[in-house]
């Protein structure tokens, strides 16, 4: 409460504008706000790594793999990596939220209202990516691969640090893909893409989606469509927001 009645003290002092110092110092404090956030939840996320390995290796033994790990410290390094991801998970919202205060000054009412729809609807989307990722796209993908070793006389044991590092990168690039409809918002309101030209280029995007599709999925058909046609909807759906964005700019 003090630091807000200071900062306001400050931006009164100086003609209702804040000094540079006073800026840095109002970015140090939330960087520092962000990184405790992100330290805690990197330290939550440890103590449960044991768990979030056993959910997602239950993915691979569903389908008959096994896991090992070919170094000492490769299963540690493993926690680690899952403890850091869930560190950021745990401290995004946070990060957003004081990106957002830290900018709010300087943006109109309307720029306010779309920053913070913005950060809204990306993690959600975000999150619907990944959940997308998980529950349909890496079973698909783990049967396929498997497969393989059907007919050759080969077993598998797979690294868990490997497997676990193509599930993250996985969950990564789905969770960036269903960013779209944000993204093509974000573009809209700045003036970089219009609806119009986004419907101009769908015949070329439906072939560079399948194209990306065949590219991040097993060579069958069934998984390239189960990413490609998501992928057309989100397309579809970010030309829809992005005429709504610019109806709205022009009233």
């Amino acid at each position: 409460m003090a630091t807000e009645t200071n900062k306001e003290a400050e931006r009164t002092d100086n003609g209702g504008s804040m000094p540079l110092t006073g800026h840095l110092r109002e970015m140090r404090n939330r960087i520092i706000i962000c990184i405790v956030l992100f330290v805690v939840g990197f330290a939550v996320s440890l103590t449960c790594a044991p768990r979030i390995v056993t959910l997602l290796t239950e993915l691979g033994t569903r389908c008959n793999y096994t896991f090992v790990y070919i170094a000492p410290q490769e299963l540690l390094m493993s926690y680690f990596t899952i403890a850091f991801v869930g560190g950021l998970v745990v401290a995004a919202p946070t990060i957003g939220y004081e990106a957002y205060a830290f900018c709010s000054p300087g943006l109109t009412k309307r720029e306010r209202l779309y920053f913070s729809l913005a950060m809204v609807f990306g993690l959600i989307c975000f999150a619907a990516g990944v959940a997308f990722a998980y529950f349909l796209i890496m079973p698909f993908m783990l049967n396929f691969l498997i497969s393989f070793s059907f007919d050759v006389n080969v077993t598998d044991s797979i690294s868990i640090g490997e497997y676990l590092n193509f599930l993250l990168t996985v969950f990564l690039i789905f969770g960036v893909v269903f960013e779209l409809p944000v993204v093509s918002v974000i573009l809209t309101r700045l003036g970089v893409i219009r609806a119009e030209w986004l419907v101009k280029a769908r015949k070329v995007m439906i072939v560079v989606i399948f194209f990306i599709a065949a590219v991040i999925t097993p060579p069958d058909v069934v998984s390239q469509v189960m990413v490609a046609v998501p992928m057309i909807c989100l397309y579809e759906i970010s030309i829809w927001l992005s005429r709504l964005t610019r109806r709205r700019d022009l009233e």
